[in-house]
């Protein structure tokens, strides 16, 4: 963007916002068009050789500046701030084209912009000393989007100007309502992952709603732990099951891998340790109308890891299952207004039997969760008969969460699968997660300059998996 149409640089004290000082009139030319019939014409002419101004949010077309003008209809093609009004020597051919056959007049136009034009990284650019920035850190404008409230985690430098900084990001976000800031970190200071805050603007209110990946989810925020900036990990995740599989969600949470996934026809035992998020958890069960699929427990992961495989073998020994109406399409079908046959019986409810094993386990606690796989050894001891080559059943994909730092060589992902290794006393090597005794380790996302978050994902080995239980 040209200085010319940045906004006017502001330092005042620390706190205070004076939106009126972001007026400011910028002096551009703008091409009056004679008939109002060739505006299209005239702007695709310009728009070919970039003589028109091109600025979001500052429509190309506008009304004369002359209000006498203005209420006949007639209109103006806002020009390029290298175009000036009053020297033709800056005009491009086509404005020189069009003024000498008197379909455009080259006019001065006064542009206003104020405060609501300016965007929240504009504003911020104006109000904070440049020596705050750097290129690590910039702006400080990432958050975490829990329904309503958006939750910073603002770096020591930025703290004096930390009630600023959330009230522009109130007025330029209108979905967001309350601005929190963390105060602790989250996984060291809290076993359940929450964290202390602070508000910086807006009500302390963190009941909220919150949508992902399809599914409704309502959550006290300060109770449990939510990432909006993980949903792309959750639908990755969640797109690996198939319907009538049975995963494992050992870390679950509020549901945001179990709950899509019960949607899609996957039987999930998800299991948090916390107790408000399993209160939650079992609430967006219902909400979300997955009560055949999903089934919440409250228990330590390292527990549960064993006792699910033998609940899912019950299960499926018991002869559970699901059952489910005719899809979507077929409903449309027999739509009295539908063309097809109306004569045909309906559908059979299709019933979905539970297998006896879990095809996939997520552990998304990355602080710790590699030191949960211990708890892997004896999952299925005795019951070699369900798994290959007795069966086409292959033993569960594992998908671990970790932290790390990024390293260019690939040593971090090297690493991993030490630790994995080292924690399930077999020894694992980076590769296709396909492969007997290879892990496919992916990033994330980044957490901080040097924390990365990453996914590793292995079968779980058959002499981990067949030994003798603790």
């Amino acid at each position: 963007m040209s200085s010319l149409l940045r906004p006017p640089v502001i330092r005042s004290g620390l706190g205070v916002l004076d939106r009126s000082l972001f007026s400011k009139t910028v002096n551009l030319a703008a091409a009056a068009v004679a008939e109002r019939k060739n505006i299209s014409a005239w702007r695709q002419k310009l728009q070919r050789e970039n003589a028109l101004l091109a600025l979001e949010r500052i429509p190309s077309v506008v009304p004369h500046p002359d209000q006498r003008l203005a209420a006949q209809g007639t209109k103006c093609l806002l020009l390029h701030p290298k175009i000036k009004a009053g020297v033709p020597e800056t005009w491009t051919p086509v404005v020189q084209e069009g003024v000498a056959s008197k379909e455009i007049g080259v006019i001065p136009y006064d542009l206003s912009l104020g405060y609501d034009y300016w965007s929240y990284e504009d504003v911020m650019k104006s109000l904070l000393p440049p020596d705050l920035r750097d290129e690590h850190d910039g702006i400080p404008g990432g958050f975490n989007h829990a329904g309503h409230v958006a939750h910073m985690n603002l770096r020591e430098k930025f703290l004096p100007y930390k009630k600023l900084i959330a009230e522009v990001l109130l007025d330029k976000n209108p979905s967001i309502k309350t601005v929190i800031n963390k105060v602790a970190n989250v996984g060291t200071e809290s076993e359940f992952r929450t964290f202390a805050y602070e508000v910086l603007a807006g009500p302390d209110d963190l009941n909220v709603e919150a949508r992902e990946n399809e599914c409704v989810f309502r959550f006290d925020y300060s109770k449990v732990y939510w990432n909006s900036k993980l949903e792309g990990e959750h639908r990755r995740v969640v797109n690996l099951f198939q319907p009538g599989e049975v995963v494992c969600d050992v870390m679950a949470g509020i549901g945001p891998f179990a709950v899509p996934a019960g949607k899609k026809g996957v039987f999930v035992w998800a299991n948090d340790y916390n107790p408000e998020s399993y209160r939650y958890l079992d609430e967006n069960i219902r909400r979300n109308k997955v009560e055949q699929y999903v089934r919440p427990f409250n228990q330590d992961g390292r527990t549960f890891i064993r006792e699910a495989a033998d609940l899912v073998y019950a299960a499926s020994t018991n002869g559970e299952y699901a059952v489910s109406g005719p899809s979507r399409k077929e409903q449309r079908s027999r739509h009295p207004k539908s063309k097809t046959d109306k004569s045909a019986p309906n559908p059979e409810p299709k019933r979905t039997r539970i297998p006896p094993t879990i095809s996939h386990f997520v552990m998304n606690l990355p602080a710790s969760a590699i030191t949960f796989l211990p708890h892997f050894r004896g999952l299925y001891a005795g019951r070699e008969q369900l798994f290959a080559p007795h069966t086409g059943t292959k033993l569960p994909m594992v998908h671990v969460y970790c932290f790390a730092p990024k390293a260019d060589d690939g040593a971090s992902l090297i690493h991993i699968c030490e630790r994995i290794s080292a924690e399930i006393g077999v020894s694992m090597k980076l590769g296709d997660s396909e492969n007997a005794h290879e892990v496919t380790v992916l990033e994330v996302r980044n957490v901080a300059p040097n924390k990365h978050m990453f996914c590793a994902s292995f079968r779980v080995p058959p002499e981990l998996a067949f030994a003798a239980r603790p």
